[in-house]
């Protein structure tokens, strides 16, 4: 949770003197820096000068109320936070308030431990909105969000769930192929909700044996089976007030899920041979490659839990889908490994881009990283080439080869005319490149060029390098 001295300004509306007083002075022995005014025409004053990020407002007051000054303010679209104060006759009016734009209400007299409450949530919130604007910044300048990469159409729907996940409370689905980046997702959710100071703790429910994955996650008392030697604090612990992630949940046995979904339910666990219950306060990221709906229909997943745990669910896009963002996933790995490296890899040149182009990548981004490490380890000079490749990459089906189609009939002149203009078309115009593969000097390749296009061999063109 937010430090209480967190500067934060807050405007205090309220008509009567009294309260209005009372109300400023204990907001600010809260460490938040305050002023008031005595109407909702005074706080528009206020507001410009002041420029507060919560405005606390009663409803009901002289010349301008708090559901006028709120809809004052959403007119000017002024990014505030506003608590709305009411009567208990005026209830239903306060729920209005909240329709258009209030963050919450308290009823009067406000008791100053619920406001506190109150105002710790909405600093979480406003950090959580400041960093998703700082995000949108960077996904608009450099196509990332986050650690995630990617600018396609496919990926910022999945940003747009996140943003909307994650400063709730409320448990999350992700499923898509593996190396999809799902870890990556549920990290990015927590790093944005009000739990990214506390523990996020990740297991990979299919990389435990089933025999031990119950205790892995609730823990075990000493002499609870064979081999117990010690009292051992499973996941649940671990991330209490803080973030849990459980990848390939479809893999937990159906006796794990059953004691999952108790947990989910009733927020207590007990340890393995233990006898008391414990409390814990656990925010759930699930993930699974398979379609979860088709887990349930196949018995892999209960259903009661996919229902607990769907709350939000996303869907994470192969990169066959998405290969708009291939060339930014390869600059930023290419710029990784360099430095992790001390290499100097500039780029990919052309031909080595169009084996990567075509290929499928049935191992998703994951597959992407591994394959451009490798390059980058083998490259000896600034380009990444296509002999640097895997040959898993290189002699996919999926990578169409070049070829020369000749007729019998076809002239020799007619054949090397079509191979040049062939390879010119594989190396995107680089020249250098295209000697090299045709096995000729740069000099010979221009005069051969030249003599194609009818024209006279004279100074050669500069060396080109796409």
């Amino acid at each position: 949770m937010t430090s209480p001295t967190s500067g934060e300004r807050v405007l205090i509306v309220e008509d009567e003197p009294t309260t209005r007083a009372g109300l400023t002075e204990l907001v600010s022995t809260w460490g938040f820096t305050t002023e008031s005014a005595a109407d909702g025409q005074e706080a528009l004053q206020r507001i410009t000068t002041f420029r507060p990020s919560i405005v606390i407002t009663d409803l009901v007051m002289p010349r301008m109320g708090g559901l006028e000054l709120l809809r004052a303010l959403k007119d000017e679209g002024t990014a505030l936070t506003i608590v709305i104060l009411t009567a208990q006759g005026t209830v239903e009016t306060a729920v209005e308030a909240i329709k258009e734009g209030a963050y919450d209400y308290l009823t009067k007299p406000v008791e100053p431990q619920r406001l506190k409450i109150l105002l710790d949530k909405i600093v979480e919130r406003q950090d959580t909105l400041r960093e998703v604007k700082v995000l949108r910044k960077q996904l608009r300048e450099h196509g990332t969000f986050g650690k995630m990469i990617g600018n396609s159409a496919q990926m910022r729907k999945v940003y747009q769930v996140i943003e909307q996940a994650a400063p709730t409370q409320a448990n999350v689905l992700i499923w898509g192929e593996s190396g999809t980046g799902k870890e990556l997702v549920a990290q990015t959710i927590h790093q944005l909700s009000p739990r990214a100071q506390l523990p996020f703790v990740p297991i990979n429910c299919a990389a435990i044996p089933e025999t031990l994955l119950e205790s892995e996650i609730f823990g075990h008392e000493k002499g609870a089976f064979t081999g117990a030697t010690d009292r051992r604090e499973g996941c649940f612990e671990l991330a209490d007030r803080g973030t849990l992630f459980l990848d390939e949940i479809a893999e937990m046995t159906p006796s794990t899920q059953v004691k999952l979904l108790r947990v989910l339910q009733e927020r207590k666990f007990r340890r393995i041979g233990g006898r008391n219950e414990q409390s814990v306060d656990v925010r759930v990221i699930a993930a699974t490659n398979v379609n979860p709906a088709e887990a349930v229909k196949n018995g892999k997943l209960r259903e009661d839990l996919y229902y607990r745990l769907n709350v939000f669910a996303m869907e994470l896009p192969p990169l066959r889908q998405r290969k708009d963002d291939l060339s930014l996933l390869m600059q930023a790995f290419l710029a990784e490994f360099n430095e992790r490296n001390h290499k100097n890899v500039t780029a990919i040149d052309p031909a080595a881009m169009r084996i990567l182009e075509q290929y499928n990548w049935p191992g998703n981004v994951r597959e992407v990283r591994n394959v451009i490490e490798r390059a980058v380890i083998l490259a000896q000079g600034e380009f990444v080439e296509a002999k640097h490749l895997p040959p898993l990459v290189t002699e996919s089906p999926d990578v169409v080869k070049p070829t020369v189609e000749l007729e019998p009939g076809t002239t020799v002149e007619e054949a090397e005319r079509r191979l040049i203009l062939m390879t010119l078309e594989h190396t995107r115009d680089n020249k250098t490149r295209a000697a090299e593969i045709l096995g000729i000097s740069l000099k010979t390749l221009h005069n051969k060029l030249n003599k194609l296009r009818g024209r006279v061999p004279g100074k050669q063109h500069e060396e080109e390098v796409v």
